[in-house]
């Protein structure tokens, strides 16, 4: 039975044949292949639901609403009988004894398992700058992006009612930092929203980044035509550049060799410039005595197994192993190849084979890039609808699927953000219960 704990109703003690953590694209997938085995799984999450990260941004820029992409993970294994959803977050654990212990808000739970599947992700880095977090907004979890939907909502309302040009100017000034994906679709987005949504043409978006062109990953002809994009929507970016302060006014940016200081006022910072391991990679190696990496990130055997343990596994972006890049597709084919061992699908000590499908990113409506391979690689239109109908293929379940089509439909093909509507309606709903109460 998959069930959440209740205060009334919490066992302190559960047996696994499986533990899983985390509920991301490895540890979901991972759930999803050993129920079909029979064995016992229990997953361990710290949030109620599955998030398509990917897809965050566009929750940000009120494009979908959080439910579209952040379904309960309970509801998506429910069917399965011999996977149990335990809510809370793992607080140490001992690999020799086979045994974990997690916090909730009943308390702490303990969990016995035969094998055990670490799938907790990666949080943000500033690359040893944490202040910068406090004056600055991420995009990693379903509050990281209402937040940022909030802020960037305000600032255009009060942006309208303000008659003093220099808070105006402020107000609509956003800041992104770091040009991978999430950073040109922020960026992108943010134009889009200005001048479809807004009708403003006063908006500055600035994208700073340390490389020498947009989308550095994709390199050559796809970069170039992210730059190119970006420019043409109106955002201006900043290469070879990096950002050496920050404060509650802006910015400061320095730009190129000849490093230039920049400073930008603006009331909205968004860092998307780097990842490291979540807090549990931390906790797992040092039970299992396994190295991490300079981004904490621990280093896991070929067959995806941590330190000298047969029964322990590491996959997604916690791990590090031969370069293979933090992204969804290397999670669920990681969880795959790890289930199918602990099935016996595969002989232990199966060296797990990364088969890379390519990538892609969209920079702003019908506009993306993709790249299958070296020689595969393509842009423009094309590529941005092959981009929505990979993340349709992705999200999970038929509503949400449903539900993204016609919100895309009114976004891209209208003018509307359905998912400002979504937080106008919850911004009702606590006021009309008050009444009632």
């Amino acid at each position: 039975m998959n069930t959440m704990p209740t205060p009334h109703s919490v066992p302190t003690h559960l047996e696994a044949d499986v533990a899983i953590v985390g509920s991301g694209f490895g540890g979901l997938t991972a759930a999803q292949r050993l129920a079909k085995t029979g064995l016992r799984v229990v997953l361990i999450s710290s949030t109620p639901e599955h998030l398509f990260q990917p897809l965050l941004y566009q929750v940000a820029t009120g494009v979908l609403s959080s439910e579209e992409i952040a379904p309960d993970i309970a509801n998506i294994l429910k069917k399965h009988k011999n996977v149990e959803v335990r809510l809370g977050t793992v607080s140490d654990v001992d690999p020799d004894a086979g045994v974990l212990h997690f916090r909730n808000d009943t308390g702490t739970e303990t969990v016995r398992f035969r094998y055990l599947i670490a799938a907790t992700g990666a949080t943000q880095s500033y690359f040893g700058r944490n202040e910068f977090a406090q004056y600055s907004y991420a995009l990693k979890t379903i509050d990281d992006a209402t937040r940022l939907r909030t802020q960037i909502r305000q600032n255009f309302e009060a942006a309208a009612q303000t008659t003093d040009d220099d808070l105006r100017r402020r107000l609509l000034s956003f800041v992104i930092v770091g040009a991978g994906p999430t950073g040109v679709e922020v960026a992108g987005q943010i134009r889009e929203l200005a001048t479809r949504y807004y009708k403003r043409d006063d908006v500055s978006v600035y994208l700073v980044e340390g490389a020498g062109d947009a989308l550095p990953v994709y390199g050559g002809s796809l970069s170039a035509y992210a730059r190119k994009s970006l420019e043409a929507g109106g955002v201006e970016l900043l290469l070879n550049s990096l950002v050496t302060d920050m404060d509650s006014d802006g910015v400061t940016v320095k730009i190129g060799a000849g490093a230039a200081i920049r400073k930008i006022a603006a009331d909205t910072i968004i860092w998307s410039a780097g990842v490291q391991a979540s807090g549990f990679t931390a906790i797992l190696a040092e039970a299992t005595g396994a190295d991490t990496d300079r981004a904490g990130r621990i280093l896991i055997n070929n067959d995806l197994t941590v330190g000298g343990y047969a029964n322990v596994y590491a996959i997604g972006d916690m791990t590090s192993l031969n370069g293979y890049p933090g992204q969804s597709p290397v999670a669920m084919q990681e969880a795959r190849h790890a289930a199918d061992v602990i099935s016996r699908k595969k002989l232990p000590g199966t060296a797990f084979t990364y088969r890379d499908k390519g990538s892609m990113s969209v920079i702003s409506r019908f506009s993306a890039v993709v790249a299958v391979n070296e020689k595969i690689r393509f842009r423009g239109m094309f590529a941005w609808i092959t981009w929505l109908a990979v993340h349709l293929f992705y999200l999970i379940g038929f509503r949400n699927r449903f539900a993204a089509i016609a919100s895309w439909l009114y976004a891209f093909i209208g003018s509307n953000r359905p998912g400002f509507e979504q937080a106008d309606r919850d911004a009702v709903l606590p006021e009309e219960q008050s009444r009632a109460s």
